[in-house]
């Protein structure tokens, strides 16, 4: 059977994280399945459930949650509300967050500790979880899903100026048209650690196997994205899927009870991947 449960992780600044784990009840000391959410993102968004069903049943467990910052709260988890939260993230605050889940899942405090974690970074989340990777020896494998190679790569480079000048910028959630601040103290944690924030340097320091997924008509963070990134790594696997976007068929909220064939062929090429390059049995 199927299990889920939940609980909480303190993240940066003291904020608690919401967090979930599903498995099967005959394997709770599976190898551990990180899932590390994307820009306007969070852990319970549309597809995310039947994906960790899918690894579950698959022989993994799969623990999502939501970064500090992410704008999601206890009484609305499905929507960005908490503004000022939002406003004040950044990467190395996600990077700080990513730390914890680690050491807190490593503890053995609510699950049992896992023999090999593996990161599933999505887009902005990919970035985070290959800097993580290259840093943390604790990590045994890393996919990436659409992954940006650089920060910046999530907005025009002309909008810096004004965004340092009025110290904040508005971002639309393409879905509900809302206008989301973000304020420039993003921007000044990219210059101030410009060299861990280099994604693209961290690539080529990425020892783990890892699987590299992105599609040819991803609208939102380019394809040259994942190319960027298999050049800086030989090593990685790269799989290209056509006319496929950035979510690969996934919407929020999502109406159906299995994945977008997109999404199944993605989860797929994953555990095979896993399988093919973790030395271990499921």
């Amino acid at each position: 059977m199927i299990k889920n449960e939940s609980f909480s992780i303190t993240g940066a600044n003291g904020r608690l994280m919401a967090a979930d784990i599903t498995y099967h009840e005959e394997r709770p000391g599976a190898p551990l399945i990180i899932f590390v959410h994307g820009f306007k993102g969070f852990k319970d968004w549309g597809t995310h459930a039947l994906v960790a069903r899918f690894f579950a049943e698959n022989g993994y467990r799969f623990l999502k949650f939501n970064f500090s910052h992410n704008g999601v709260t206890e009484n609305q988890p499905t929507e960005i509300t908490d503004l000022i939260a939002f406003g004040e993230n950044t990467p190395t605050i996600e990077l700080e967050d990513l730390q914890q889940v680690i050491s807190f899942v490593k503890s053995g405090a609510a699950i049992q500790t896992p023999s090999q974690i593996i990161l599933l970074g999505h887009s902005l989340g990919g970035g985070i979880s290959i800097i993580t990777a290259a840093e943390d020896a604790r990590i045994s494998g890393l996919i990436t899903m659409a992954s940006v190679s650089s920060f910046r790569n999530l907005w025009p480079k002309e909008a810096e100026k004004d965004w340092h000048t009025r110290g904040f910028i508005y971002m639309t959630d393409s879905r509900t048209g809302n206008q989301l601040p973000l304020k420039s103290t993003l921007l000044d944690d990219l210059d101030k650690n410009s060299a861990r924030l280099n994604i693209l340097a961290k690539a080529a320091s990425v020892n783990q196997p890892w699987l590299i997924i992105h599609g040819t008509a991803d609208q939102t963070v380019p394809i040259s994205n994942a190319q960027d990134l298999k050049r800086m790594q030989p090593n990685a696997e790269l799989i290209i899927m056509p006319n496929t976007g950035h979510t690969f068929g996934a919407v929020h909220p999502y109406p159906g009870m299995e994945l977008p064939l997109q999404l199944l062929d993605l989860c797929k090429k994953g555990l095979r991947f896993l399988k093919d390059n973790l030395s271990v049995h499921i």
